[in-house]
């Protein structure tokens, strides 16, 4: 796990120590993501450079340094990521005849290169990866990313240069950095709380979509083309289920987690995971413990508040399966005191606001170890989120509606004021409300809003939008394409579950918990690996029947009952809790003055990106407690933070806050 950026300069008109110094200053931009070595790899005749940051995992020498050169000095590769299965391709290209000097993943794969060259090379890795590679004999920069985009690669021309770097921070480093901002990307990101691959927040800046590789050269950029797609992964599956008991389907997933979980292990460096006592995290814990001789060390980070805080259930767990476990109990004013360090960290507007939790478990892992597994990925590949039993019912109810009366019906939903549904919210249907809910009239107004979906793809993106127009928000954007509108092609499934799920993975996923992942833990030096979404478990997931990942009205229920061979029921079915923090009371209270300024009008029409009408509207709904406008509110402040931090790399436009002594840590034994 490290950074990686470089260029290929077409005009080759840089001297050898232009391009030194400009790739150094790209390189030492990502220095988080590889606290442990720095290199560059340059050559002025072809006008390429290499720049790596590393954070060493495997052979810890010299010899794992990068960029790194093949043995026949053909290639050389400027890697991000782990390769899991380095030590079976070792065994082949050694029987091959290949010798190697060191350890690592990285020599495997060069070695690799040369018997079966580049891209014909990339199907046969297992792993997490973003890497360029350079071949000296074809004069070719060849890119390529993960397969479900657990790794970052950003790309762009800039100017007479093709550059690529791990995150956009090392892009803005090159003199010709332009940096205009893309308004349709703005608007996309005010929809989703993210920015959809293969989009940047900057105009011309690309990112490598998941499973693609992309060649180079003097003469052209070749479009990227996939190597892996997940549309004919959930095709294929879907027409050749499982077809053995749930029973042995468990036996399985059981077998093949475990094959996943004991290759993630493997690493010179201390390993630990997170923990937060969720069915995914415990089950990759639980596998973990089962196949290690010591105690495995967990992490899990606990809130006063007790909605919020996870770190009881997480506590069981450990103490059941006897873990070696640390718990960091953070006051809402400590965790406030990240904000500033946001736009930072994930060097693009992004707003899940559980970006927050999310860096502080990160850092409170990385005072112990260096590497730490994560149960990610299980309610896209097993059904898990509530919003697909509300959209698949809610669905099913509106197709019994005709077009015009749903329309109607949705006007007159709005029309009653939201007191007056939050008044209603014990007899309104559970599937939609919870009895004393006190967003019930938010949740009505947004069922409402979504009335005149003309099919179910329609109806998810809607749903899960934080704004259904979001080009009604940003001046002079325009609606950019998704794969929410090419969806409708996926004909392999009439269940609308496994079809938000297929939405999920290539959206969601990727471009929302992966993205929040890396920047959190790589902001920290620490790798992060993700067993549930080794391919192999992924494509035998789309093969599993949905009646064995639905059942008496629960998700996840071939998880779940994978879970109970190694927990008690009771530590398995309990509810489920977002990884959240309270930012409706925040953004009311402490965070105000904040928010304030950034929302302020004269601010907001001099910057003129967004709506100065609409955005003091929510803002005051919000005040006022008419709506709960958290969200929308975040998507806004996140871009306005993250704007400002451009401007003045230095500043920190945040309220200083007293800061607590160090907070409790309890060690379970």
């Amino acid at each position: 796990m490290c950074g990686i950026t470089g260029f290929l300069n077409f005009r080759l008109d840089l001297a050898a120590d232009d391009l030194r110094s400009r790739v150094r200053a790209m390189a030492d931009s990502l220095a988080h993501r590889g606290p442990d070595n720095s290199g560059i790899w340059v050559d002025a005749h072809a006008g390429v450079a290499l720049g790596h940051r590393r954070l060493a995992i495997l052979d810890l020498s010299p010899l794992g340094n990068q960029p790194m050169i093949s043995a026949s000095g053909r290639y050389v590769i400027t890697l991000n990521g782990e390769m899991y299965n380095y030590r079976e391709l070792r065994h082949q290209l050694k029987e091959k005849g290949h010798r190697f000097r060191g350890t690592s993943d990285t020599e495997v794969m060069l070695a690799a290169f040369e018997e079966w060259g580049v891209e014909a090379c990339v199907p046969k890795l297992t792993g997490m990866f973003a890497f360029a590679v350079w071949d000296r004999e074809r004069h070719t920069l060849t890119l390529a990313r993960d397969r479900l985009g657990e790794k970052p690669l950003y790309y762009s021309r800039v100017g007479n240069t093709f550059a690529f770097a791990s995150e956009l921070k090392a892009l803005r480093t090159y003199p010709s950095f332009d940096g205009e901002i893309d308004r349709d990307a703005l608007a996309a990101y005010l929809r989703h709380n993210y920015i959809p691959a293969p989009h940047s927040i900057y105009r011309g800046i690309l990112k490598l979509e998941p499973g693609h590789i992309l060649e180079v050269d003097a003469a052209q950029i070749s479009p990227p083309r996939a190597y892996w797609s997940l549309y004919q992964v959930a095709k294929v599956g879907i027409a050749e289920p499982f077809t053995g008991s749930t029973g042995e389907a468990v036996n399985e997933v059981d077998a093949l987690l475990g094959f996943t979980v004991q290759r993630q292990m493997v690493a010179d460096v201390p390993l630990g995971a997170f923990l937060s006592g969720g069915i995914d995290s415990s089950l990759v814990v639980a596998i973990m413990q089962k196949h290690s001789a010591r105690p495995i060390k967990t992490f899990t980070i606990g809130f006063e508040q007790k909605q919020f805080d996870e770190a009881p259930y997480a506590r069981a767990v450990a103490r059941f399966l006897k873990t070696d476990h640390t718990e960091l109990y953070v006051s809402p004013e400590q965790a406030m005191e990240v904000i500033p360090h946001l736009p930072e960290i994930y060097d693009e507007p992004f707003s899940d606001s559980s970006q927050i939790p999310t860096y502080l478990v990160a850092k409170l892992a990385r005072e112990e170890v260096t590497v730490s597994l994560s149960g990610d990925g299980g309610d896209e590949l097993f059904g898990g989120y509530d919003s697909y039993e509300v959209v698949s019912k809610l669905w099913k109810l509106m197709q019994g509606i005709p077009f015009e009366g749903r329309k109607l019906l949705g006007h007159l939903v709005q029309s009653v004021p939201l007191k007056a549904w939050n008044r209603l919210a014990w007899m309104l249907p559970t599937t939609v409300m919870r009895s004393n809910d006190s967003s019930a009239g938010d949740r009505m107004h947004k069922v409402a809003q979504v009335m005149d979906a003309h099919s179910i793809t329609d109806l998810y993106r809607r749903y899960i939008s934080h704004r259904t127009k979001p080009i009604d928000w940003v001046v002079g954007a325009n609606k950019l394409a998704s794969v929410f509108d090419k969806a409708e092609s996926f004909g392999g499934t009439q269940h609308s579950t496994q079809r938000m799920m297929y939405l999920d993975a290539l959206t969601y996923l990727p471009d929302d918990i992966l993205v929040k992942l890396d920047r959190a833990a790589m902001s920290v030096g620490l790798e992060t690996r993700v067993p549930l979404l080794d391919h192999h478990v992924v494509e035998f997931a789309w093969r599993i029947p949905m009646s064995m990942k639905l059942k008496d009205g629960k998700g996840k229920w071939l998880l779940r009952a994978l879970l109970q061979k190694y927990l008690p029921g009771e530590m398995v079915e309990r509810p489920k809790k977002g990884f959240s923090v309270p930012l409706a009371d925040w953004l009311r209270g402490p965070l105000r003055p904040w928010a304030d300024a950034l929302l302020a009008e004269k601010r907001v029409r001099e910057d003129g990106y967004f709506d100065p009408h609409l955005v003091g509207k929510m803002w005051n709904e919000h005040l006022s407690g008419e709506r709960n406008w958290r969200f929308g509110l975040w998507d806004l402040l996140m871009f306005q933070s993250w704007l400002d931090a451009q401007r003045n790399p230095v500043a920190a436009p945040f309220p200083t806050i007293a800061t607590a002594t160090r907070p409790d840590v309890a060690v379970v034994n």
